[in-house]
């Protein structure tokens, strides 16, 4: 009998969809206290020996295996994505890990005004929880996913740090000596990097791969940091399961998760006491539209219309200046160096709301250096080939600019009328603009980086504002809430129509700041998993599955 047929003739207590960061968390958390745990994955667990970044034709294959976007991956565990209407592609990860196995690991916390954003600035909404509410469980998963860096941040309140930082070299102190004299913020970079040996995770050895997986086994993505444990508890996980839809009862409770083995092609139902959807911003909404029943003809859980809506991508550029000295930067961590405040909250100097994260990164090796990331436009082929290498490999540093991205009805997520997976389960569909707010953000923070940049010393700089291929963070699409009418799950993840269903991941949020969002993906799937078990005793399943 095949492990997904054994599993079908159970009932779980908690029923998982997606081994990213966020079901990662859920499924560690619980079984440690003794729940059963099933996690349905639609992807397998990434093989790290496919490609080699020691070797000399890395930076040719990476992207054969361990490319960003499904779209152009189209491995069998990917869904098409209809991006057709959308100034931003959508990246992520379909396997185990989720999206971290392939995101550069910086990390940070959301700033207490992240949580507030109606109440002090007048646009998007108030979180229901506070800075306080999630600080603990920051706290928690912090050591968890081995995040490295200096702790006093005075951007934040004092938390913190596990592991020592890494050390700052030649291309971080010429930008931290241009911002002291400016009088600008920096600070070490936090990434969930280990540093030393720490929760089964080498010390990093600086390769720069981490954007197409680390292969040396430093960077905290799940299949390393949590799975590991939550299988030896007892959790299983189930991998090339995609899931179809969420099935209800006659009561509007959740009862079970139909899902395909994209290996034989054979349907199965897996029942659950609790269900918990973890599948991102993009398949976390995708699915619940799918669930379509007499109870909710609109899709699961999306009485209040606002299943999808609120898509939030962050915005994305990179300034990058040309220099005469040489630095190592196409070392790692690849990243997060450095990274900078200053410009994050709203001034009253400037024309638009909220503000951007600055990270300092490496350009990579010879042939990242003229491609089109991180350089837009400005890539480097052609007559002038050999030139350009020379100026830019080993000679330039590149401020990637992260802009808080403002929640719109008119950015979502919906079901594309034709198109479908393999599997025949409709596609997604995305519909995202920037705004006037956004670009007028993101345009004094070039012109801002491009100032750091020229007082550090580089001679020339070279703008790429608005990357279409830097989707990495979907969120809000199942935003949090206290009234029903205008959210679709609770503080803690609950949704408001079906008791037993929960989210847990970037989708639930109602604001994006502009930092990283795993560090507080992960935090709130903490909070979510300790609700759930402290209020098992009471919670409402099917009676079905009693």
């Amino acid at each position: 009998m095949s492990e997904k047929l054994a599993m079908s003739k159970t009932i779980a207590d908690v029923v998982i969809v997606g081994a990213g960061p966020g079901g990662a968390v859920v499924a560690k958390r619980l079984s440690e206290q003794g729940l059963s745990v099933v996690c349905l994955e639609q992807g397998g667990f990434p093989d790290y020996t496919l490609i080699k970044n020691q070797g000399v034709d890395f930076e040719f294959t990476k992207d054969r295996h361990f490319s960003w976007n499904p779209n152009h991956r189209a491995a069998p565990s990917d869904y098409p994505v209809d991006d057709s209407e959308s100034d931003v592609a959508p990246l992520m990860w379909n396997g185990v890990g989720g999206s971290a196995v392939l995101y550069a690991a910086a990390w940070h916390r959301f700033r207490p005004s992240d949580f507030r954003v109606r109440t002090l600035d007048g646009v998007a909404d108030d979180w229901p929880i506070s800075y306080e509410d999630l600080a603990p469980y920051y706290d928690r998963v912090s050591v968890d996913f081995s995040v490295s860096g200096v702790a006093g941040d005075p951007a934040w309140p004092y938390h913190d740090v596990p592991l020592p930082p890494f050390n700052l070299k030649g291309m971080e102190k010429k930008m931290i000596e241009a911002h002291d004299r400016l009088g600008w913020h920096w600070w070490p970079g936090s990434n969930s990097i280990a540093s030393i040996k720490h929760n089964g995770l080498e010390p990093c050895v600086r390769r720069g791969a981490c954007l197409w997986g680390c292969f040396d086994g430093a960077k905290a993505s799940p299949d390393r940091t949590h799975w590991p444990k939550a299988r030896r508890l007892g959790a299983v996980l189930l991998t090339n399961a995609r899931v179809q839809q969420i099935e209800v009862d006659k009561e509007g409770l959740a009862r079970a998760v139909v899902y395909v083995d994209r290996e034989t092609g054979t349907t199965y139902r897996q029942r659950g006491r609790i269900i918990v959807l973890a599948a991102n911003g993009l398949g976390t909404p995708r699915l619940l539209l799918n669930s379509v029943s007499n109870a909710f003809s609109d899709g699961l859980g999306n009485r209040s219309g606002m299943v999808g809506k609120r898509l939030m991508m962050h915005p994305y550029a990179t300034v990058i200046g040309l220099f005469e000295d040489f630095f190592e930067n196409w070392q790692g961590p690849f990243g997060q160096r450095l990274y900078s405040m200053e410009f994050a909250e709203t001034r009253k100097d400037t024309d638009f709301l909220r503000g951007a994260k600055w990270q300092l990164m490496g350009t990579g090796g010879p042939l990242n250096t003229i491609g089109a990331f991180p350089w837009g436009d400005n890539a480097g082929w052609g007559k002038d080939f050999h030139k350009t290498v020379h100026q830019r490999f080993g000679r330039s540093i590149d401020w990637s600019i992260i802009a808080e991205d403002l929640p719109e009805e008119t950015n979502y997520v919906t079901l594309h009328p034709t198109m479908t997976d393999e599997d025949g389960l409709p596609a997604p569909k995305m519909v995202y603009r920037n705004n006037e707010n956004t670009r007028r953000l993101m345009q004094f923070n070039v012109e801002r980086a491009e100032e750091s940049l020229r007082e550090a010393g580089a001679y020339e700089v070279l703008r790429a504002p608005f990357f279409r291929e830097t989707g990495w963070h979907m969120l809000g699409t199942c935003v949090m809430g206290e009234d029903p009418t205008r959210s679709v799950v609770d503080s803690y993840g609950r949704s408001h129509e079906v008791k037993n269903l929960f989210i847990a991941d970037g989708s639930v949020m109602p604001t994006s700041s502009c930092v990283n969002p795993t560090g507080t993906v992960a935090a709130l799937a903490l909070r979510s998993a300790e609700h759930i078990l402290e209020t098992a005793r009471n919670q409402s399943v099917s009676l079905e599955n009693v």
